[in-house]
């Protein structure tokens, strides 16, 4: 059997190309994992940043240690009750909200009032716009959910639950602001799982 050898001169260039792609091949899977990292990195931070907020509110609006018993019991019960599926439906279930407790209540006005006053004068026609302006107040993109809109303007749900809490908004664009609704996700059931009533009209000033 004859063996096929190469001069040195195109052995070494065979080499040198050999090199070079698995050099290239080594950038791209170095490059790759920096994305991921970098994106992993900048959605930790913005829960960071989400549940130090979270945590200051809850303590403006900590309620005294004998009260606020009787509401997290009922809560817990209506968890229960709501979370129920309907046997043989393939429908997305959906859920009654839950009750809010003293302090979900006090944390659920200021989560309104600083999301009232940032679009205050502002018209975000469009998801993205509402979903950028949101970031922006510290509400990291993995707890922003859109909804279907509403007379044509966009929805998004906040999910704000923190460990065994409740609360959630929902943010629907009005004339120059935004209407922001206070209500309580069950535990373990998506935000936009809850049936909420709807005003016929959102409110224009």
């Amino acid at each position: 059997m004859r063996s096929i050898s190469l001069p040195k001169s195109m052995l070494a260039a065979a080499l040198g190309v050999v090199v070079v792609l698995v050099g290239f091949g080594a950038q791209n899977a170095t490059a790759d994992q920096t994305s991921v990292s970098t994106v992993a990195t900048t959605s930790d931070d913005a829960e960071t940043r989400f549940l130090e907020m979270a945590d200051l509110i809850s303590q403006i609006c900590a309620p005294e240690v004998s009260s606020g018993v009787d509401s997290v019991a009922s809560a817990s019960v209506a968890d229960t009750t709501a979370a129920e599926p309907t046997p043989d439906s393939t429908l997305p279930v959906l859920v009654d909200p839950v009750a809010l407790t003293a302090a979900e209540e006090c944390a659920a006005q200021r989560h309104q009032l600083r999301i009232s006053r940032a679009f205050s004068e502002i018209d975000t026609a469009t998801y993205a716009e509402m979903r950028d302006k949101l970031t922006s107040l510290k509400y990291p993109a993995a707890r922003i959910h859109r909804m279907p809109d509403f007379s044509g303007e966009p929805v998004a749900r906040l999910d704000l639950r923190v460990g065994a809490e409740h609360l959630a908004l929902e943010v629907t664009d009005i004339n120059n602001g935004v209407m922001v609704e206070a209500f309580g996700a069950p535990e373990g059931v998506s935000v936009t799982e809850v049936r909420l009533e709807r005003q016929v009209d959102p409110p224009t000033s």
